[in-house]
C-alpha cells in the first residue's frame, strides 16, 4: 500500500514535456510511481481523484529574503501560499551570518536599507544563536518549516566580520583579507550552504545610506570568493549588479565560471535609461551557452513595481510639509492632513503620472497599457485633474488605495523584454524576492502570476506554454543549485507536489497587514485555487488552507 496515490491528474512533470493524464503514487516522501491512467500502480492508504486538476512537481523558488523571517515564521509566507516546497534565501549579498555579537544592529540596518524589511520586527523577531556560518546553519537545522530551505554565504556580513569597519565601509581588501574571505566561503559551502551572493549596485544601501560591503570590491576579490565553489565543487556565484553595468561584469563573469566550472547567475532587468542593455547580455549569454560556460540571468516574471500606498514605504507626498508634519502619526492622521490642505498637497506632486497606474480595491494590473490605464489616461478621460485623482485614490479603502509604478522591465509599456528572457535557454526563473521589500512589492506570488498571467490570461501578447513555465521555475531551478532529488514528477525523486485548480487558481488583491513581530507591516496577496501541496509526501496545504505540518528541513549543499 502506498502511502497516498493521486488518480486522474493532468500530469506536468517540470521536465518541460507535454502534459499527460497519469497517476502518481507516493511512499515514504518519494514518488514511487508514475502511471498512465489506466495502468497498474497499486491502491493508497489515501486516494484521491484529481478529476483532472493540474500536478506539477513543487515549486523551487532561487530568490527570496527569508533570512530574519526565518526565525519567527514557519509557514514562510507567502512563498507556502503560492505552491513552493523548496526557497533559497541570502541572496544579494545580505544575510545575518557570520555576526559578532556587536554587529547584530548594522546587519539589522542593513537589511533594513536594501530589502525594505522592517527593522522593529527583525529586532524582536531574530534569535541570534550563532557567531559562524556554520552555527548559523546548525540553528536553521533545529527548526522545522513548511517547506525545504537553503541559503547562501552573504558577502555584506562576511566582509564585516572579517575586515571589520575597513569591510563595512568598503575599503579594499589586502591579501590577508582574501585568504581569509576564501577559507570562510569554502567553511561555509562544507558545511552546507547552496551558493555565495553579492552585490554591485548602487540601490542597495543600508538605511543609513551606505553601500552594501563588497559594492566597489576589486575582480580579484570577486574571484576570491568564487574560488571557494570551485574548491567545495558545489554552489552558485549569484549577484546584484547595476543594470547598465551588467555588460562590463561579464568579463569577470566568464572567467570565474572558466576557472571554477560553477554557475553563476546575475540579476536582469531594463531601466528606461539603458532599455536596450538586455538584448546585447542576450546575446552574450547565447555565445556563453555555446561555449558550455554555466552563466545564467536571473529573469522575473513581471516588472519589477513599486506598490505606493499612505501605508507603504513610499508614496508621492513624501517630503511634502503636509505630510512631513504628521508622518509619525497613525495613517488615519496623514489622510485628514491631506485632504484638509487638499490643494497644497496636490500642488506638491510634481512627478511624471504617465506610468503609475491605479488599483482598484487592491487589484493589480501587472501588464496595464499606459495609454489607456494609465493616471495620466483616466484622468483625461474624466476631465479630472491626475494629480486629484492620485490623493483621492490613494485615500479611499480605508486609506489603502494603491498605486502601481512598474519601475523596471517597462520601459517598452508591456512585458516584451521579459517574454524574449523567458524564452531563453541561459535565463532561470527568479527575483520574486518573498519575504523582501515589505512596504512597497508584492512579488513573492509570482509563482501563481507565471501559471495565471503567462500561460492563461495574458492578453497584451503572446502567451507562454504552461510545460515550459513549470519546468522554469521546478526542475529548472532546482538543478540550477544542484538539487536534483526535486523539481520533477518521476520515480525515486521526493514527492514535493502541487495539485492545482488550474482553472480557478488567481491571487488575491494585495492589502498590507499587520503580522510581523511587534505588529510591523507588510504587503501580503494569497492565493486560491492550490487543493494539495505536499513536501517530502506530507500534506502541507489542502484548498489553500495550512495543514499546521511543518515537514521543511534545512538543505545542507547538494543533492
Amino acid at each position: 500500500m502506498h502511502d497516498i496515490v493521486i488518480r486522474n491528474a493532468s500530469l506536468v512533470d517540470g521536465s518541460g514535456t507535454p502534459r499527460r493524464t497519469a497517476d502518481v503514487a507516493v511512499h515514504d516522501g518519494l514518488i514511487a510511481a508514475v502511471s498512465e491512467t489506466g495502468g497498474e500502480i497499486g491502491a493508497g492508504h489515501r486516494e484521491v481523484d484529481a478529476g483532472g486538476r493540474l500536478l506539477t512537481p513543487g515549486f523551487v523558488d532561487i530568490h527570496t529574503h527569508y533570512d530574519a523571517q526565518a526565525s519567527w515564521d514557519p509557514m514562510l509566507t507567502p512563498s507556502s501560499w503560492h505552491g513552493c516546497t523548496t526557497v533559497v534565501m541570502g541572496n544579494c549579498g545580505v544575510g545575518f551570518a557570520p555576526a559578532r555579537p556587536d554587529c547584530h544592529d548594522w546587519l539589522i540596518e542593513l537589511m533594513e536599507g536594501v530589502e525594505d524589511i522592517p527593522g522593529s520586527a527583525m529586532a524582536e523577531g531574530i534569535t541570534w544563536e550563532w557567531e559562524t556560518f556554520p552555527e548559523y546553519l546548525e540553528a536553521l537545522d533545529r527548526q522545522h518549516f513548511v517547506m525545504d530551505v537553503g541559503t547562501q554565504v552573504a558577502h555584506g556580513p562576511l566582509r564585516a566580520y572579517v575586515m571589520g569597519d575597513r569591510g563595512a565601509h568598503n575599503e579594499e581588501a589586502t591579501a590577508d583579507d582574501l585568504a581569509e574571505l576564501n577559507r570562510l566561503v569554502l567553511e561555509g559551502l562544507r558545511a552546507g550552504a547552496l551558493g555565495f551572493s553579492t552585490s554591485r549596485t548602487p540601490i542597495h544601501r543600508s538605511k543609513s545610506g551606505e553601500l552594501v560591503p563588497g559594492t566597489t570590491c576589486s575582480v580579484d576579490e570577486l574571484l576570491a570568493c568564487g574560488d571557494a565553489l570551485g574548491a567545495a565543487g558545489h554552489g552558485v556565484f549569484q549577484g546584484a549588479f547595476w543594470h547598465p553595468e551588467v555588460p562590463n561584469e561579464l568579463t569577470w563573469m566568464e572567467t570565474m565560471a572558466t576557472r571554477t566550472g560553477r554557475p553563476v547567475c546575475f540579476n536582469l532587468n531594463q531601466v528606461k535609461s539603458h532599455p536596450d542593455v538586455w538584448r546585447g547580455v542576450l546575446d552574450s549569454l547565447t555565445d556563453f551557452h555555446r561555449r558550455g560556460l554555466p552563466i545564467y540571468a536571473q529573469a522575473a516574471g513581471r516588472a519589477i513595481g513599486v506598490i505606493m500606498s499612505l501605508e507603504g514605504s513610499f508614496h508621492p507626498f513624501m517630503g511634502n510639509p503636509i505630510w512631513e508634519s504628521v508622518k509619525n502619526l497613525p495613517v488615519a492622521e496623514q489622510k485628514a492632513a491631506l485632504l484638509t490642505r487638499r490643494d497644497e498637497a496636490i500642488a506638491s506632486v510634481n512627478v511624471d503620472l504617465t506610468g503609475w497606474f491605479l488599483a482598484v480595491h487592491g487589484v493589480i494590473e501587472y501588464e496595464p497599457d499606459p495609454a489607456v490605464s494609465s493616471i495620466g489616461a483616466v484622468a483625461a478621460r474624466l476631465g479630472a485633474d491626475p494629480r486629484a485623482l492620485l490623493l483621492d485614490h490613494m485615500c479611499a479603502d480605508d486609506h489603502q488605495g494603491f498605486v502601481y509604478w512598474p519601475v523596471f522591465n517597462y520601459a517598452n509599456g508591456d512585458l516584451s523584454m521579459l517574454e524574449a528572457l523567458h524564452r531563453h535557454p541561459a535565463t532561470r526563473m527568479g527575483l520574486g524576492d518573498a519575504g523582501a521589500h515589505c512596504g512597497a512589492i508584492c512579488d513573492g506570488g509570482m509563482p501563481t502570476f507565471m501559471l495565471t498571467h503567462w500561460t492563461r490570461d495574458r492578453s497584451r501578447g503572446p502567451k507562454l506554454e504552461l510545460e515550459s513555465v513549470i519546468h522554469r521555475q521546478t526542475r529548472q531551478t532546482a538543478l540550477l543549485y544542484g538539487l536534483s532529488d526535486r523539481g520533477l514528477v518521476a520515480p525515486g525523486l521526493r514527492a514535493d507536489l502541487a495539485l492545482i485548480d488550474f482553472d480557478a487558481l488567481h491571487a488575491e488583491p494585495a492589502k498590507m497587514v499587520y503580522d510581523f513581530p511587534g505588529g510591523a507591516r507588510r504587503l501580503a496577496q494569497r492565493a486560491h485555487g492550490y487543493d494539495m501541496v505536499m513536501c517530502g509526501g506530507t500534506v502541507t496545504v489542502e484548498h489553500d488552507t495550512p495543514t499546521g505540518a511543518l515537514p521543511g528541513r534545512l538543505l545542507r549543499g547538494p543533492r
